[in-house]
């Protein structure tokens, strides 16, 4: 048994094993490898490879708005508006202006409007606004004051505004288990 595995070992340095491979044949094709090389670092710059999501650290402060189509993680302060595909707050960031993103984890603490596609409140979020969503879920202790909506298409700003809230938050909530 194990020494099929010894066996395999010298297969690799042969240079018919790569085509016996399915997943490594199309890729060391019968082409010059200089070309071949060149293609396949140019493979993993495609499209399919997802890029790191954007730190801002704890020692940041921005003022000003902060907008792109990829992901961001937020461990400072920002004091300005945050769209982004998917948006963590980190359980030392302090935001103070509207979110709005496809997927908003909150850790820390938001002063303003949350709109997201998911939003979820972590047992160390503080928020104080309103929060827009389509699917939300809130752990226990984490602490909200304003009001839910469920929408849609929460990412449209336009329609909150002549909606009145759907579950407004009369009192600090302290959400429990």
């Amino acid at each position: 048994m194990f020494s099929k595995s010894k066996i395999n070992e010298p297969g690799p340095k042969q240079a018919e094993t790569p085509t016996a491979t399915p997943a490594s044949s199309p890729a060391p094709s019968s082409s010059s490898s200089a070309s071949t090389g060149a293609s396949d670092y140019s493979k993993p710059a495609a499209p399919k490879a997802k890029p790191a999501a954007s730190l801002l650290s704890s020692d940041l402060h921005i003022t000003g708005n902060v907008k792109t189509t990829g992901d961001i993680q937020v461990e400072g302060t920002v004091e300005g508006d945050i769209r982004a595909h998917l948006l963590t707050i980190g359980e030392t960031a302090t935001i103070k202006g509207e979110i709005t993103a496809d997927d908003v984890v909150i850790n820390g603490r938001i002063v303003g409007r949350v709109r997201g596609l998911k939003v979820r409140l972590t047992s160390t979020a503080r928020v104080e606004g309103d929060i827009i969503h389509k699917t939300i879920a809130i752990e226990s202790g984490a602490h909200f004051e304003g009001s839910v909506q469920r929408q849609d298409d929460p990412l449209s700003p336009g329609k909150a505004a002549s909606k009145a809230p759907a579950q407004p938050a009369a009192a600090p909530a302290k959400a429990e288990g």
